[in-house]
């Protein structure tokens, strides 16, 4: 038996349904953004492109992770 998805990516199967854009697109994004603190960007997804702030908290803490090699 496979262990469930746990933390941020456990919404990224419900982001690219709802989106309609890949993961790998959001983090791309993010990375693109001069903005650099977690609820700066959080704001930014939300205001910008429309995000409810579950979807957009989840892929600024993937993002960031990422970025910091946790």
């Amino acid at each position: 038996m496979t262990e469930p998805v746990k933390g941020p990516a456990s919404y990224f199967p419900s982001i690219e349904k709802k989106y309609g854009r890949p993961i790998a697109e959001w983090t791309d994004l993010i990375r693109s953004s001069p903005l650099t603190r977690h609820m700066e960007l959080v704001s930014w997804l939300k205001t910008e492109h429309g995000l409810g702030h579950g979807h957009a908290n989840a892929l600024v803490a993937h993002a960031l992770s990422e970025d910091s090699g946790t």
